[in-house]
């Protein structure tokens, strides 16, 4: 890996508990090692098991200038492949999703099957081995219907660990048995990992996101304790003392397990429970959806959330899922994607009404947007210098800045 000696001396003098240097969000030289270091190395999350529910289903995804198909197969097995014709190298699938029986190149029609294996080929001569030409494969992971992608030779060996950990706690929610009935690319005016900062933090929830706040607590992801709240910070952790007790008592795990920069795959989750009484992240704090997920009878189950490094976080209520994925695009914009799972048997305007279901994520996203492209132009300025991360309410986002770093610092050394 080619490194100039000034982005690595960058890298050597980040300093702990700051955000960082003004080069990391805006130069290309960094948004280079961003993809190869981080984005060509660990684990991404890229879709569900809804987007490929059948064999021959498929979605497309573009990690710099990689793109990757990720299908069904015919055994309904997960796979990946990169989205090259062995031939000449032309793209084989040119949409975001679709439905094929086999793979075939839009150019010469070299046709691959479901597992990869080139079956189908004309003019090539008769010692031609198809065998020796199939597709290149990408290293797939399944976390309970979550799926990940590594474009790694050796991808990080810790996965399964998180899966193992994992797959409790979001298991009941049964992500298989659901149905992707929203999604929404929207593209912010950032870096990617300003995104990510972003989204580490509810320091700015207040006042920013009126959507969000209706149902999530104002103490729920850090807070400076005082004299003068010090009342409402116990009463709150009571709650979460009594809820956890509760939800457990059901089999649902909701205690906080926090690997965010201790791990190659860094990860995060924590069960809470939602403000107003809250069944759901919902303008009214009410369920969205009256069909429940999987076996869940219960609809007052708090919101679990996954933090997964670098590029994904998730919340699972009793009646629906969000999933988020981050993909960067250059060194200044970044495909944000979401999509609201509900159950599968859940029929519009019976058991759920769309704008209901996706209206304070889409506020919450655009207004993100708005922080992340106004961020953006202000490490643009020559006046930037990082400043120091609140240890109250942006703890999180030092563990991701450290695990970023870290992550650099290993693949250049």
């Amino acid at each position: 890996m080619k490194v100039s000696n000034s982005l690595r001396e960058l890298i050597a003098a980040r300093r702990t508990g700051f955000n960082l240097d003004a080069p990391f969000y805006t130069a290309d030289e960094v948004y280079d090692l961003d993809m190869e270091a981080i984005f060509g190395r660990h684990w991404i999350y890229v879709g569900v098991e809804p987007d490929i529910a059948e064999p021959g289903d498929y979605f497309t995804v573009k990690l710099g200038r990689a793109s990757i198909v990720v299908l069904r197969d015919d055994d309904m097995a997960i796979r990946a492949f990169h989205n090259v014709c062995r031939h000449r190298g032309a793209q084989l699938c040119n949409e975001l999703s679709g439905s094929v029986g086999n793979l075939v190149c839009p150019y010469h029609h070299w046709t691959y099957d479901l597992t990869g294996q080139l079956i189908h080929n004309q003019h090539m001569g008769e010692n031609f081995e198809c065998g020796k030409h199939g597709l290149k494969t990408v290293h797939v992971g399944n976390l309970a219907g979550l799926i990940f992608i590594c474009l790694a030779d050796e991808p990080p060996t810790d996965f399964e660990q998180m899966r193992e950990t994992m797959e409790p706690y979001i298991g009941p929610h049964r992500i298989a048995d659901c149905k992707v009935v929203a999604q929404d690319d929207y593209v912010e005016a950032g870096n990617w990992k300003l995104t990510l900062e972003n989204n580490r933090e509810c320091y700015h929830c207040v006042g920013n996101h009126p959507e969000l706040t209706q149902s999530l607590y104002e103490f729920g992801f850090g807070y400076q304790p005082s004299s003068s709240n010090a009342e409402a910070v116990q009463e709150f952790r009571d709650l979460i003392e009594r809820e956890h007790a509760r939800w457990e008592a059901a089999g649902l795990k909701s205690a906080e397990i926090e690997r965010l920069d201790s791990c190659v795959t860094g990860f995060r989750t924590l069960r809470l429970p939602l403000d107003r009484d809250g069944e759901s992240q919902t303008m009214d704090a009410k369920v969205a959806c009256q069909k429940l997920l999987g076996d869940l009878t219960d609809r007052r189950l708090g919101g679990l959330s996954f933090w997964i490094q670098p590029n994904s976080w998730h919340h699972f209520m009793s009646d629906h899922i969000v999933t988020f994925s981050v993909q960067p695009i250059d060194a200044g914009h970044t495909l944000v994607r979401t999509k609201w799972l509900v159950h599968k048997d859940a029929m519009e305007g019976r058991d759920y009404d769309l704008k209901r279901l996706t209206e304070v994520w889409l506020a919450t996203n655009r207004q993100d947007g708005a922080l992340v492209e106004m961020s953006q132009r202000g490490v643009a300025s020559p006046a930037f210098e990082p400043g120091p991360y609140s240890p109250y309410t942006e703890a999180l986002v030092e563990k991701f800045t450290n695990w970023y770093v870290e992550r650099l610092r290993a693949a250049i050394a």
